[in-house]
């Protein structure tokens, strides 16, 4: 009985402590498939990121994310330090310039 009322507390405590991942849209300065490429990938390099999709035709990535893990600040950041801008963040100057052409600001 004992072994039951403990399993019946674990999965209970399990599920009642389940985090459900946040979801974040941020704005970026991405201009062609290589930067969808550059930006998801380093958005799901990072600890905590579930889920990152970027929508080319309005340049918004769509990141879920476990809170315990990270924070839309980190999530903006990943995306400077990436070359690109994130909201009202502006990219790294120097991660920027070590884009390719077509990726810089005015390269398409």
């Amino acid at each position: 009985m004992k072994k039951l009322l403990f399993f019946l507390f674990i999965t209970l405590s399990t599920t009642l402590f389940a985090q459900k991942p946040a979801l974040v849209k941020i704005q970026t300065n991405a201009q062609c498939g290589d930067c969808k490429d550059r930006i998801e990938t380093a958005l799901h390099q990072t600890k905590g990121v579930v889920y990152a999709e970027l929508n080319m035709e309005t340049k918004v990535v769509e990141v879920k994310y476990k809170v315990s893990k990270t924070d839309v600040a980190t999530l903006q950041k990943v995306l400077n330090l990436a070359g690109y801008d994130a909201d009202d963040q502006k990219a790294d100057p120097t991660a920027q310039k070590a884009l390719p052409l077509c990726c810089q600001p005015g390269g398409h």
